[in-house]
């Protein structure tokens, strides 16, 4: 499993990255995620389905990512923590870089921690626990 779940966020990175620059494709962000999804921040859990909706509410967040200056993401590291055969915890440690008005871009590390189950080919995002995104975008006067 811990080779298809490395290679499932290559994938992940490389449809982040696309995404970025504006090519956002609904059936590849229906690939990445199971049919239902948790997610917890400091702003709280909320709960969601796979469907029309996602796909929307993605393509407003990455051409919010756009509109805020960012301008690529990259994995550094993942951890893998299994929980059994078909279930586990990625620890993904991300780089991103934004452009800053007036001053030199500026590279925020950050990690999210994902969960993920592999029923059938291929690996999905069932959950997701992340830090306080905001704060951090503040905090460096990206927002």
């Amino acid at each position: 499993m811990e080779t298809d779940v490395r290679t499932f966020f290559e994938r992940y990175e490389s449809f982040f990255r696309k995404s970025l620059g504006g090519d956002i494709d609904g059936d590849e962000i229906a690939a990445l995620y199971a049919s239902e999804f948790i997610a917890a921040s400091p702003a709280g859990v909320m709960t969601g389905k796979n469907d029309d909706q996602l796909r929307q509410v993605m393509a407003q967040g990455y051409a919010h990512y756009r509109a805020i200056g960012t301008k690529d993401m990259r994995i550094r590291t993942i951890r893998l923590s299994p929980m059994d055969d078909q279930h586990c915890v990625a620890h993904v440690a991300w780089t991103a870089t934004y452009a800053r008005k007036d001053q030199p871009d500026i590279a925020l590390d950050f990690e999210v921690h994902y969960f993920v189950q592999k029923l059938g080919a291929e690996p999905k995002v069932f959950g997701w626990v992340s830090g306080d995104e905001q704060a951090l975008l503040r905090k460096h006067g990206i927002i």
